[in-house]
């Protein structure tokens, strides 16, 4: 038995990405009392829609905040893979949050296209253009980082921007044009916007949740790739999962000479890690077997035969 982990790349391990976060987080506190204000202050709907989507905001980078803190806790008897679910965990009830967040709007929005109610004046501008130098700001700042909650919270943060953007576009057009009907558009708009990104991030999340096979590596790749390694004549009851966003997994079996004594075998085992990580699997569990014991002959193992070996 063989467990060995190379992580070339777990951004889990610097702390950086909490501080980042702790920072976004009261920015983006200050954007949403700046919008709730503003919104009742200019009757608009679209800027309250676009608080209701900071308030996402605010949720998201908090749990991000919290699952990157907690993923420095450490490994233990109880959780032997530490904490870096909590993010995806967190990732999840943040995207459902946003569902029903967007949906209430459109049903707001919908009573408003009936009775249009005006709305506008100066903090219909100055609120969301506050909220959009702050959130690009933060947006920018952070695209870069591969962290599956950093980039959810990045998403939001430049949905954000763009529903900010919409809002000032709207102040400008009901000031010149009077149309109050502008403000329940845009916030529909706002609404789907925040509707799309959520979808996705749950979506991303389910799967890993599900054990799915990680995106971008295919199963039978991976076996052939085991296969080309000198010494091994058979790969099955192969898994690959994602622990967390980025950190993949990879358990076998692999059938090899019975005459091989294990020093033998572990330069199999090393030359098969080698070749994994190239594939970005860094954690590999690997069970030697010779051709006598007895297995399936697909690569999957199908749960409902296991005990019904030929």
């Amino acid at each position: 038995m063989s467990t060995h982990s190379h992580d070339h790349s777990d951004v889990f391990h610097s702390h950086a990405p909490a501080t980042k976060m702790k920072l976004a987080f009261i920015l983006t506190l200050l954007i949403l009392i700046v919008e709730v204000g503003g919104g009742f202050l200019s009757h608009s709907l679209a800027l309250l829609s676009d608080a209701g989507h900071v308030i996402t905001d605010l949720a998201a980078i908090g749990l991000t905040w919290y699952s990157l803190e907690q993923s420095h806790r450490p490994i233990s008897e109880t959780m032997t893979y530490g904490y870096h679910r909590s993010g995806i965990l967190a990732a999840l009830i943040n995207s459902v949050t946003l569902i029903v967040i967007s949906l209430i709007i459109l049903v707001v929005a919908y009573r408003r296209f009936q009775t249009p109610e005006p709305a506008g004046g100066v903090w219909m501008f100055v609120s969301p253009l506050i909220g959009l130098i702050l959130n690009l700001y933060m947006g920018l700042g952070m695209r870069n980082d591969n962290n599956i909650n950093i980039k959810s919270a990045v998403l939001h943060m430049l949905g954000d921007a763009a529903a900010s953007a919409a809002v000032i576009v709207g102040a400008i057009t009901i000031y010149f044009t009077g149309w109050y009907i502008v403000d329940p558009i845009l916030s529909v708009l706002i609404s789907l916007l925040i509707l799309f990104g959520a979808v996705g991030i749950v979506r991303q999340t389910v799967n890993i949740l599900m054990e799915a096979t990680p995106k971008g590596i295919e199963i039978q790749q991976v076996a052939e790739k085991i296969r080309t390694v000198q010494g091994v004549f058979d790969v099955h009851d192969l898994h690959v999962w994602s622990i967390s966003s980025g950190k993949h997994a990879l358990s076998c079996h692999i059938v090899l000479d019975g005459q091989l004594t294990i020093h033998d075998s572990q330069a199999v085992l090393r030359e098969i890690e080698h070749q994994l990580n190239h594939l970005g699997i860094g954690h590999v569990t690997i069970q030697t077997e010779d051709a006598d014991h007895p297995h399936e002959n697909s690569v999957l193992c199908n749960p409902g035969e296991e005990h019904h070996h030929h």
